[in-house]
């Protein structure tokens, strides 16, 4: 069907018919007389920070489509460099070849963690890349002679992914229920989330209080673990669960001190959405493994990244096969992916992108400060480029309500349960950071039927 002759209702019905949509009751989406309902909203083209259906409408994408596109849609300048490579190199094979995207994006990925992480291993999504992180380090414990750590640690309230693998380092119930039988399970320890804090605690006193959780555990259980991986100072699906970075201090020494590897997953936190380009970066510490995706091929096209240090990389040279990582995806390396990826680092470079987001960060607190003051608001809080608040209701639709009245109003912003929270692209402009503070206290208004 051209789209010129095309409707919302068009491509609403043959949606429903036939895609199932991911983290999604179905049901919600067809059953508009539902308090629970989850209008499906199709997307024709996107430009900058908006998102426009097939009638003109458009929403301001305040979430940049679940932490992807840090610089928007249809960026011209990724598009350039996109164009160019679709004539050069599609795609190839990355085991027994290479090619140029992949060698540059590699050695510009190292070259910002400062050497210390040297390797990159590539996937196609994040919760591959959690997989890549805790098999490389279960294996690398084996290849040295300790095949006894064996196990993994995680924050209370984690997530990871939603694979099998990636499910055993998850800590949310919601996805990790129906499938517990098919998942060998972390160790669950406590998270430094500093809306824990008891009366008088600060956020690093919540990070110190956490940490020694954590000194206690290896301190009994040490010799068996292989590697902590943490979401570094944001959880996301906890509900933007934020702490201090004291607690990525503590738990790099007590790793060192137990030899058990750090992982830090910067799937969501990274490409410069805290305030520095990796959020571990704050901590003045490097992880031995480290995922990226979302954000760092711009919202373009799938794509993560494992970066590990040289200690790590070398345990698995040898001339025997069954030494080495044998991993892989079809698309590894894609270097159309790559490229995005690149495109999207010169932006970061030319634009220097961290320094105008501070100002940015700073505007976006502004517009949601009022907030602060609202009845039912609790712990709005902010970490450079996203900021969270909790509302206090027992609604148990809530989360869809608020959804409905923030796209009647023009903007895209999903809650996680009673958490509503922004990730806008990093090309938001000041009215947009109006539009979104004038929003989301209307559409709080309205959800809650104020």
């Amino acid at each position: 069907m051209p789209m010129t002759h095309s409707t919302n209702a068009d491509w609403l019905a043959r949606s429903q018919a036939a895609v199932w949509h991911p983290c999604t009751q179905m049901q919600h989406h067809a059953r508009p007389d539902s308090p629970a309902y989850l209008p499906l909203v199709p997307i024709a083209r996107g430009q900058g920070a908006w998102l426009f259906d097939f009638e003109g409408k458009r929403y301001l994408d305040g979430i940049s489509s679940w932490w992807t596109n840090v610089f928007g849609h249809a960026n011209p300048r990724i598009n350039a460099v996109l164009k160019e490579q679709l004539e050069t190199l599609e795609h190839v094979m990355l085991a027994g070849f290479t090619h140029q995207p992949v060698v540059e994006l590699s050695e510009r990925l190292s070259a910002l963690t400062g050497g210390a992480l040297g390797h990159a291993f590539y996937a196609s999504d994040g919760a591959s890349a959690t997989e890549i992180a805790l098999k490389m380090s279960f294996h690398y414990w084996r290849n040295v002679g300790r095949p006894e750590k064996a196990e993994f640690l995680c924050l209370a309230g984690s997530y990871h992914g939603e694979t099998v693998g990636a499910l055993a380092v998850t800590d949310v119930a919601i996805f990790k229920d129906a499938y517990a039988p098919l998942v060998r399970a972390a160790t669950v320890i406590p998270s430094p989330d500093f809306r824990l804090g008891e009366a008088g605690e600060s956020p690093a006193d919540v990070a110190r209080r956490a940490a020694a959780a954590l000194e206690s555990h290896l301190e009994q259980h040490g010799e068996r673990i292989a590697a902590l991986i943490v979401e570094p100072l944001v959880q996301g699906a906890a509900g933007m669960a934020m702490y201090d970075p004291e607690y990525l201090r503590l738990a790099r020494q007590l790793c060192d001190r137990h030899e058990v590897h750090l992982i830090c997953d910067e799937i969501a936190v990274g490409c410069g959405r805290t305030g520095t380009f990796f959020a571990h970066e704050q901590a003045g510490i490097r992880p031995d493994l480290m995922c990226l995706s979302k954000g760092i091929s711009g919202g373009y096209l799938p794509l993560s990244i494992v970066l590990c240090s040289d200690t790590i990389y070398g345990a698995f040279l040898d001339d025997s096969v069954a030494r080495a990582f044998l991993h892989s995806h079809s698309y590894t390396g894609n270097p159309l992916a790559c490229r995005a990826a690149l495109a999207t680092l010169d932006i970061f470079e030319q634009d220097d992108v961290i320094a105008t987001n501070r100002d940015k960060a700073q505007r976006l607190g502004d517009a949601l400060a009022p907030l602060a003051n609202h009845p039912q608001v609790r712990h709005l809080r902010q970490r450079g480029m996203i900021a969270a608040f909790d509302v206090a209701t027992d609604d148990p639709h809530f989360s869809r309500k608020f959804y409905r009245a923030a796209l009647d109003r023009e903007a895209l912003i999903r809650p996680i349960g009673n958490t509503v929270y922004v990730m806008p692209p990093y090309i938001v402009s000041d009215e947009e950071i109006g539009h979104l503070g004038k929003t989301i206290t209307e559409a709080l208004n309205d959800a809650l039927s104020i």
